[in-house]
């Protein structure tokens, strides 16, 4: 009978809703959660990497460099999601091809925010609601707020 009822879990194991993760502890016990309760800790983290981002408003852009102090672009939004546990690739572009596509309807707080020339991003920064994207720019600017314009295409860590 235990054997019937493990191929019968088994069996039902692919009825599990997209987006929902499992846990088996070493009693065999399951846990879910749910794909929305997935979606509020990855938004709380991201909520979170946007302020470390604004805490960093200021700081001189200097090319190569990933915090705390000075940052190019790629440097702010890895150094920011580092500091709330979340490891991103070094370079705008390897951030870009590792992140989901969302479009600008559905960009979130914490999303990363990415100019592109012929499918190479070549800057990023961290989208901060309303239109808004926190950015080191270039040499001779700082980490400052900016209007995300029309060209910004935005990925999901």
């Amino acid at each position: 009978m235990k054997n019937m009822s493990r191929r019968s879990f088994m069996a039902n194991t692919s009825k599990v809703a997209v987006g929902t993760a499992l846990a088996s502890s070493a009693l065999g016990a399951v846990s879910v959660a749910s794909a929305s309760n997935a979606s509020a800790v990855t938004a709380a983290s991201a909520r979170r990497a946007v302020a470390k981002a604004s805490s960093r408003r200021g700081a001189p852009y200097v090319y190569g460099a990933s915090g705390p102090w000075r940052f190019d672009c790629s440097g702010l939004t890895s150094w920011s999601y580092r500091q709330v546990g979340r490891y991103l690739p070094r370079t705008a572009n390897q951030q870009y091809r590792s992140s989901y596509r969302v479009s600008r309807a559905y960009a979130r707080p914490g999303d990363l925010a990415f100019l592109t020339s012929g499918g190479y991003a070549y800057h990023t920064g961290i989208y901060a609601g309303n239109g808004m994207v926190w950015h080191a720019m270039r040499p001779g600017t700082r980490v400052s707020l900016s209007r995300a314009g029309a060209s910004y295409r935005f990925g999901r860590v």
